[in-house]
């Protein structure tokens, strides 16, 4: 986030880069060893780079092994903040924002504040706050307690091209959509918004003969763009002005969106009503209104999408998760 939620929109945007690179690994190299109920991952539901953790942490049976609080979709000047649980503070940290870990870490860091971020529960204080590293560790590092039948979603195997297909829907998607929409020139906005398209056309393209972005099971990269599709037409074309097609209109893309969301672990995680609040209402330099739109209508997530046919098995050789932990459901003004 910014300092000031009425930046957005009027100053050039820029991703800072993650202040908080320590990382949670088998051998504790960082001074942070994997150990079961010793962290919290604190997340928004509105936010995609949050939201790839909560699918990794769901697909590889983490629950148990590491807690997750929940922040209001609407954070406000100050941080991410627990209004959702009861009196205001989250019932494991004991805290109202998140930036009281945070500061338990250090003072005066640069960056902001931002989910997804890793808490130590014992000292409060923040571990990371690296949104690319924090899902190849719980898939690489945590493994000692990943559930029985957990998928491998980053197989050592096909990681070169995993991670060479997710550089490019990073750079030209998942933080293009983010380029255009804060754009504060029209140039600076159509270049944007042209990456953005291009890469989602050379994806239709790859998708249309592959069930999955990268071998025949689900990996790290389907997640990545995942979290992005999902937020699509409900708030990139309009919110973000990235509206030459939505991705309802693109036949290969709309399917692939529907078959992931219907897999157990993706769309069961989505929550629409926190992203679409936290974007229209939360970007108060792009949306000085605060007014939410009523669409896009929602069914169609739920429609059959026919991608069967190219084969492929999502989890590979392990299974699908089980039900979603009690406490975790997204509530039904979330779902279609």
């Amino acid at each position: 986030m910014t300092d000031d939620n009425s930046a957005y929109g009027t100053r050039k945007f820029q991703r800072s880069r993650s202040h908080f690179a320590d990382r949670i690994t088998a051998d504790g190299r960082d001074g942070w060893p994997v150990a079961e109920g010793r962290y919290r991952l604190v997340i928004s539901r509105a936010c995609p780079w949050a939201s790839r953790a909560v699918i990794s942490r769901r697909l590889l049976g983490l629950e148990d092994a590491l807690s997750m609080g929940i922040a209001d979709p609407i954070q406000d000047d100050r941080s991410w903040r627990f209004t959702l649980d009861p009196d205001g503070r989250d019932p494991v940290l004991g805290i109202r924002f998140l930036n009281e870990a945070y500061d338990a870490r250090e003072s005066g860091y640069p960056g902001g504040v931002s989910v997804p971020a890793i808490v130590d529960v014992p000292s409060g204080r923040l571990v990371t706050n690296d949104f690319q590293q924090i899902t190849l560790d719980l898939a690489t590092e945590w493994t000692a307690l990943h559930r029985e039948g957990a998928p491998d979603i980053y197989p050592e195997r096909l990681r070169d091209e995993i991670d060479d297909v997710m550089r490019g829907v990073y750079e030209d998607l998942n933080n293009g959509v983010y380029r255009a929409g804060f754009a504060t020139g029209q140039k600076e906005y159509e270049e944007a918004c042209t990456d953005v398209f291009r890469r989602l056309e050379w994806l239709s393209e790859r998708l249309a003969g592959r069930r999955y972005l990268v071998g025949d099971t689900i990996t790290e990269a389907d997640i990545r763009l995942f979290t992005t599709l999902v937020r699509f037409d409900p708030v990139y074309h309009g919110h973000f002005k990235c509206n030459r097609w939505k991705l309802a209109e693109d036949p290969v893309l709309w399917a692939y969106a529907r078959d992931l969301y219907q897999t157990p672990g993706f769309g069961d995680t989505v929550d629409f009503d926190h992203i679409k609040r936290h974007y229209y209402q939360v970007h108060t330099g792009i949306n000085p209104t605060g007014i939410v739109p009523l669409g896009p209508d929602l069914a169609g997530w739920l429609s059959p999408h026919g991608r069967e046919h190219l084969g492929g098995y999502p989890f590979g050789d392990g299974t699908p998760p089980g039900p979603v932990r009690a406490g975790e459901e997204v509530p039904v003004s979330g779902r279609p």
